[in-house]
């Protein structure tokens, strides 16, 4: 369990998610996980990484449970320095990254997957941001990099959920499978890439991300002011006790 990495002898890099009971990754795992990427990126080996997850869903966020456990502010501090170090891991990585996306996207889940290069989702895949019910805010800015900016707000404001069919029509996704083929899949689509050039597809993601409009590494920072605003403030905290008293044990 945790995170891991296999490397194939065609130059894909096989990162996976293994944190049950819903990858909710505690601060550690997501500095795992930004670690891993990096590294995969940085390996002249690797042609591109499959990111997916195993368990029920691809991923669900931080662990509510870690953060509220701990006295002051360093978990929450940590698991939002983990959160920014995994997904500017994912959106700079040298080399293109396809997010296998199954079940739950939920919170730091769309993080990852909207600053992936690529989306593979499972019929079963949803996506959302349950971070105002929450006390929280942030990832608006990995969300818009998959649905239009009105369906953003829309999905900010009331929590509201969207399935992987609705994102393959926006181009988000590019092909929703059946749960069984997900990971055949990503890989059909990796090894498309790493067939080409290594070094002209290491400078395609380079050129790529240099003429985004959107800086997402400030962008996401700006969004994490405002939960600890609302953390200082003491509307975070009650929210995810709420949340977390509701939760089956």
């Amino acid at each position: 369990m945790g995170i891991s990495t296999t490397n194939h002898d065609d130059g894909i890099a096989e990162i996976v998610m293994d944190l049950p009971p819903v990858n909710a990754l505690p601060v550690r795992g997501w500095f795992d996980l930004a670690h891993a990427v990096r590294s995969a990126g940085r390996d002249q080996r690797t042609r591109v990484v499959v990111l997916r997850a195993l368990g029920k869903g691809f991923n669900a966020g931080i662990d509510l449970k870690e953060t509220q456990a701990a006295t002051g502010f360093d978990a929450l501090v940590g698991a939002n320095r983990g959160c920014f170090a995994a997904f500017a891991a994912v959106y700079g990585c040298e080399v293109p990254v396809i997010a296998a996306v199954h079940g739950f996207c939920l919170g730091g889940g769309v993080g990852l997957a909207g600053n992936a290069d690529i989306v593979i989702a499972a019929e079963d895949a949803y996506f959302g941001l349950p971070e105002v019910a929450r006390g929280a805010l942030g990832a608006a800015t990995h969300l818009a990099r998959l649905v239009p900016q009105h369906l953003v707000r829309a999905m900010v404001y009331t929590c509201r959920n969207v399935g992987a069919a609705e994102l393959h029509a926006f181009g988000s996704v590019l092909e929703v499978v059946p749960a069984g083929r997900l990971r055949a899949a990503a890989f059909e689509v990796a090894r498309q890439i790493a067939a080409k050039d290594p070094y002209v597809i290491r400078r395609a993601k380079e050129s790529l991300n240099g003429i985004d409009p959107i800086d997402v590494e400030r962008s996401y920072r700006f969004e994490q002011g405002f939960t600890y605003e609302l953390t200082l403030t003491g509307a975070g905290d009650r929210h995810r006790d709420a949340f977390l008293a509701e939760e089956p044990e």
